[in-house]
């Protein structure tokens, strides 16, 4: 897929699913933008800075699939922005991300939004692992390129605390061999 405009295809989603609020004039400006390439680990990302709001997508995750991973990336990326610039929360993937993500997946069906992507990283993306992250209960380790702090176990904490955050989910990192 050819890098392709992103303002028209906000503007269409934001009519459709957002009621227009995420541009109004009393908010402060939302920058759209691609990555300038080394965006290799994820497909995208909302940031607020003081009297800027900012939507990135990734070039080089995104560019080489369909269409419809690009809608759902960028999709996404409205909720957390919606939640922050119109709902005025401070949330990840809670309880309004959710609410808002099942409507948008039942209102249409050219693309979907999910939490998570599994899109293939690029060539070379995959950098060498400096850490391990090991959970204490269950055993699981991810490799990671730097320590994370208050990082706990995403398995422990669904079946032990109803998917939230708790100190006794917490993960160890120690050195990668």
């Amino acid at each position: 897929m050819p890098i392709e405009p992103l303002l028209p295809l906000f503007h269409r989603l934001d009519r459709e699913h957002f009621g227009g609020s995420l541009a109004p004039l009393e908010l402060p400006r939302l920058v759209l933008r691609w990555s300038d390439g080394r965006m290799t680990r994820t497909a995208g990302l909302y940031r607020r800075g003081p009297g800027i709001s900012e939507i990135v997508l990734s070039r080089p995750l995104l560019e080489p699939l369909p269409r419809e991973a690009l809608l759902g990336t960028l999709a996404h990326e409205m909720i957390h922005a919606w939640i922050d610039r119109v709902l005025r929360r401070r949330e990840v993937h809670g309880p309004h991300f959710r609410s808002r993500m099942a409507a948008i997946n039942a209102a249409q069906s050219s693309f979907e939004v999910r939490i998570r992507h599994s899109y293939p990283l690029p060539q070379g993306a995959a950098p060498t692992a400096r850490w391990l992250a090991r959970c204490q209960r269950c055993g699981s380790s991810t490799p990671y390129r730097r320590r994370v702090s208050g990082l706990a176990c995403r398995a422990c904490c669904q079946a032990l605390h109803g998917g939230r955050w708790h100190a006794s989910c917490l993960l160890e990192f120690v050195e990668a061999a």
